[in-house]
C-alpha cells in the first residue's frame, strides 16, 4: 500500500493523480483543517486518513501495511515570524515519517528543495554533489529542508531504503495564486519592474512523474535535483505577461530600491498585522543567478521535461479562466 504526506497540497495532489490515474490505491494524510483540491474530488482510488506529522500517534495508525511512502508534506515561507513553524514541520515532522518508515520497513521518497543544495556558485550550475554550507544569514526555510533531509540521511544509515528529490520551483496550472502562482499574480496585477537573478523552474507534472519513476526504481541513498531549465527572472516575468497579454516589465529593480520596499512592508506587517510577501530574503533571492543541473535525473530516468514556456502558458490559461 502507499502512502502520500501532504496529498492536498500542490506537488501531493498531482502525484495522487497520477498514481491513481495508474488504476493503483492509495493512502493519502490530510489536515483536519485541509480542504480536498478539485483535482482528487470524488477519487475513489484515496482512502483518507486525517493526521498531522507532528502527532506521531496519528501517524502509527496511517502507516498500518504500508510498503511505500511518498513524503510531500512540508511548509515553504520565508517570513521570519514562521522560524518555528518551519523547523516543526519541515524537521521534526519529517523525523517522525522517517522513523515510521524504519520501523515499517516502507521505501520512502522524500520531497526537499533545491534549497537545500547551497547557495548559488559564479559560473556553475548547482548539482546534487554541491555541499550546503552553514550561513546564519541563510533563510531559515533553506536551514529547514536541509535539516530534513539529513533525517532522512539518518533513516538511511539505520537501514531505510530513500530516494531523496531537489524540485527547484515548481509552477502548475492548480497552484492557483498561492506559492509560485503568487509570481504570476504579481505580473497579472502589473508589473513595471524585473530584477537581475535567475532561477530554475519545473511543471508540477514532471516532478511528479519523476517521483513515480524513481519510486519504482532499484535507487536508493541518492538525490536528485529536478528542473526543467533555468530562466531569468526577466524573462519569466515576460513570458508570464504575454500569456495575460500584458506588456512586459521593462525597468530593472535596482538592489536599493528592493530594500526600501522590504524595509516597508515589514513596516506595514507591524502596522497593520498583514503580510505583504515581501522579506529581505525574497529580496535578496530576487536578484541572485542560481542555475541548477538536471543531467543526473535526466541520464538516470530519460525524462523529458515539459518546455517551461508551455508550462507558462498553461499555468496563464488555467488563471484567466479561473479568475477572469
Amino acid at each position: 500500500m502507499i502512502l502520500i504526506t501532504g496529498a492536498t497540497g500542490f506537488l501531493g495532489a498531482e502525484l495522487t493523480h497520477q498514481l491513481t490515474a495508474t488504476g493503483l490505491k492509495v493512502r493519502a494524510i490530510k489536515r483536519a483543517s485541509s480542504k480536498i483540491p478539485a483535482l482528487l474530488s470524488g477519487n475513489q482510488s484515496i482512502e483518507w486518513i486525517t493526521a498531522d506529522i507532528n502527532e506521531f500517534s496519528d501517524l502509527e495508525d496511517a502507516f498500518e501495511g504500508i510498503t511505500k511512502v511518498y513524503h510531500c508534506a512540508g511548509l515553504v515561507s520565508f517570513d521570519p515570524k514562521d522560524k518555528l513553524k518551519l523547523i516543526r514541520v519541515n524537521i521534526e515532522g519529517t523525523s517522525n515519517v522517517v522513523n515510521l518508515c524504519v520501523e515499517h520497513d516502507a521505501r520512502l521518497v522524500h520531497v526537499s528543495s533545491v534549497a537545500a543544495l547551497g547557495e548559488a556558485k559564479k559560473g556553475a550550475a548547482i548539482t546534487e554533489e554541491d555541499f550546503w554550507e552553514y550561513n546564519p544569514h541563510v533563510h531559515t526555510y533553506a536551514i529547514s529542508k536541509y535539516e530534513g533531509e539529513m533525517e532522512v540521511w539518518r533513516g538511511m544509515a539505520e537501514g531505510l531504503e530513500a530516494v531523496i528529490v531537489n524540485p527547484s520551483v515548481i509552477i502548475g496550472p492548480s497552484a492557483g495564486y498561492d506559492g509560485s502562482g503568487a509570481l504570476f499574480k504579481v505580473v497579472r496585477k502589473g508589473l513595471s519592474f524585473y530584477t537581475k537573478g535567475a532561477t530554475g523552474l519545473v511543471d508540477v507534472a514532471d516532478v511528479a512523474k519523476s517521483m513515480i519513476l524513481l519510486m519504482d526504481s532499484e535507487i536508493r541513498g541518492e538525490r536528485f535535483t529536478i528542473t526543467a531549465e533555468n530562466m531569468p527572472f526577466r524573462t519569466l516575468f515576460s513570458e508570464i505577461a504575454a500569456g495575460f497579454g500584458l506588456k512586459a516589465p521593462e525597468k530593472e529593480a535596482k538592489p536599493w530600491m528592493l530594500g526600501i520596499a522590504w524595509r516597508a512592508a515589514k513596516l506595514a506587517t507591524f502596522l497593520t498585522g498583514k503580510s505583504f510577501g515581501i522579506t529581505s530574503d525574497t529580496a535578496s533571492s530576487s536578484i541572485t543567478t542560481s542555475e541548477y543541473s538536471n543531467e543526473k535525473i535526466k541520464n538516470t530516468i530519460g525524462i523529458n521535461f515539459k518546455p517551461l514556456d508551455q508550462s507558462i502558458r498553461e499555468v496563464c490559461a488555467a488563471l484567466i479562466k479561473n479568475n477572469p
